[in-house]
């Protein structure tokens, strides 16, 4: 058995189109109406890109607005997403609770790293109260490399973890395991994409699936 598993937050633990779309064509109008956007609402670049850092995805989908435009957006897209959360428009994945509750029964312990921002994943944690199952949730503010890699490796070290795998669904996840010498574990939902999961060591398309892999490794 595992001594612990370190999830990712979007598009792994969180259903994160069910608030996407809505919050990013909201920051658009908003952009449109200062007159400092005048095409469509790039969704599909975001969806290609989903999983890195979002002073990265800002630095793709604005291209060509200067740094402090880039940061009042990313800061007013960080409120309709948390907006969003709180009024219930979000959901988790199937089973969530049920591996949740699982794996705190068979004593293995259970870590968030993600690439979004701290507040972003305090409004989901606290919602869904994932602290209960939860040790800790880690953000990518909290590296300032900005590098999954290194946020898994600040789990590992402040938690003596020596036996764990990362559950995500991008390229960052499945780096970040193989770089710490962790089992990775694909989930084929909503942002992934085949040529990425190919690279991780197990795939998974519901959470439930999990309670076999972990228990064999």
């Amino acid at each position: 058995m595992l001594q612990a598993l370190i999830f990712d937050m979007d598009g792994t633990l969180f259903q994160t189109d069910k608030i996407l779309e809505v919050s990013l064509e909201d920051t658009f109008n908003h952009l449109r109406h200062q007159n400092r956007w005048h095409t469509i609402t790039p969704l599909n670049k975001f969806r290609e890109i989903m999983g890195v850092p979002l002073p990265k995805v800002w630095e793709t989908l604005l291209p060509d607005h200067s740094h402090p435009e880039r940061e009042q957006t990313d800061a007013y897209f960080l409120e309709r997403l948390i907006e969003n959360i709180t009024r219930g428009k979000g959901a988790l994945y199937p089973n969530v609770i049920e591996i949740f509750s699982y794996l705190k029964e068979n004593n293995c312990s259970i870590y968030i790293a993600s690439n979004g921002l701290t507040e972003y994943l305090n409004a989901i944690v606290s919602y869904y109260e994932l602290d209960i199952w939860v040790t800790e949730t880690f953000s990518i503010q909290q590296i300032q490399s900005l590098d999954k890699c290194d946020l898994v490796k600040t789990i590992l070290n402040k938690y003596d973890v020596r036996n764990a795998a990362v559950v995500g669904d991008r390229l960052s996840d499945f780096y970040a395991a193989r770089d710490n010498g962790l089992t990775s574990i694909g989930c084929n939902f909503d942002f992934a994409q085949e040529e990425e999961l190919a690279l991780a060591d197990f795939v998974i398309d519901d959470l439930g699936e999990l309670k076999t892999i972990v228990h064999d490794l």
